[in-house]
Order: C-alpha cells, then structure tokens, then sequence
C-alpha cells in the first residue's frame, strides 16, 4: 500500500511542477492555455501520463505540437526540481472529460425541452394513485 501512496506523491508533485513550468518558465503561446488535469505514474514511477485540457479557443492540434516541443525541457526540469532517480518519460494526453460532460449536460437539456412539462392536475393525481396503491391489501 505504501507503494502506491508514493506513486500518487509523486505524479502529484509532477502535476504541480508542469502546472508552474507551463505558467512561469515555457514561452511558447501554443500551451499558454494549457490546464494540467491529471497525472497518473506506472508503479515503477517510469512513465508519466499527463492528462491537460485547454480553454475554448486553443486549438487542441497546435497545443499538442507545442507540448512535444516543450517535452524535452519539461522533463529534464523535472527531473532537477523533484530529484528523482529515474526522471519519468512524459506522456501527454488530452482530456477528454470535460468535452464528455459537456456533451451529457446538452443532451440532458435537450431531453429535459422536449418533455412536456406535467401540469399540477396530472402530479396530483400521480401523488394520489401511488398513496392508494400503498394502502391497498
């Protein structure tokens, strides 16, 4: 157990060191909009998948291009930052959870018009019919 607690100290301190290199030190426009969401290590601590999303707007394509630009930079800063033995290669990943949830959220909305809306006659009588069915034999 103690092992897997290190594994998530350590991509949590990965997240938090991407988040300030993004925000601080990387001058490339391309990943200014960048947003670290998550990371998750390999038990060996030897890759690093990063999950990122970008705000509306950003082109995912030239995000992408300026993270594997970046790549090299980020992982050797790392690696001095978290003095870790073996410095993890970096994976980046999009994440698509937001862009999911978004896509339910409309499609709830969408249901939710298109339902006719239940007048207080009909829920009354719902309320009714099921406070009969309980009492019944």
């Amino acid at each position: 157990m103690a092992h897997g607690i290190r594994v998530e100290r350590v991509a949590e301190r990965v997240r938090m060191e991407l988040t300030t290199l993004l925000t601080r030190t990387v001058r490339d426009p391309a990943v200014s909009a960048v947003t670290i969401t998550h990371v998750s290590m390999n038990a060996d601590l030897q890759l690093a998948r990063i999950y990122y999303t970008v705000l509306d707007g950003s082109n995912r394509r030239d995000t992408a291009r300026g993270l594997r630009r970046a790549k090299t930079y980020l992982r050797r800063a790392i690696g001095q930052r978290l003095q870790l033995r073996h410095v993890p290669e970096l994976r980046f990943m999009y994440d698509e959870t937001l862009d999911q949830q978004d896509r339910l959220a409309r499609i709830f909305t969408e249901i939710e018009n298109q339902q006719p809306s239940p007048d207080q006659k009909t829920l009354a009588k719902l309320n009714d019919d099921a406070s009969i069915k309980e009492h019944e034999p």
